[in-house]
């Protein structure tokens, strides 16, 4: 999600991108390229990916290719509220392995 608001800043405001596709096709390679040059954009940047997802690294996403960035492992959606509010740029990586919270999550 990127937040953006150049008329009411009294109000955020912002937007979320969904990265799907088959496996193997880029996704995770997608989420840490858009992270990275938000990161370069000097815009306070989190990713979070479930605690249970421990494939290649606790708290790394890591992709096919083994590019990398650091990550947050939370047990439940609700958690990323927590942890992600002072953020501009929130990642969830693997969100299919959450429950139906985190649409809610991801629409707050």
């Amino acid at each position: 999600m990127f937040l953006e608001n150049t008329i009411n800043h009294a109000k955020q405001s912002g937007w979320m991108e969904v990265i799907c596709g088959s496996m193997f096709s880029g996704k995770t390679e997608e989420l840490i390229r858009r992270l990275r040059r938000a990161e370069m954009a000097g815009q306070n940047v989190e990713i979070f990916k479930p605690k249970l997802d421990t494939r290649y690294a606790e708290e790394e996403v890591v992709s096919h290719n083994k590019n990398k960035i650091r990550s947050t492992p939370v047990e439940s959606p609700s958690e990323i509220l927590l942890l992600g509010s002072t953020c501009d740029v929130v990642g969830i990586d693997e969100a299919q392995f959450f429950d139906e919270s985190v649409v809610e999550v991801a629409n707050t």
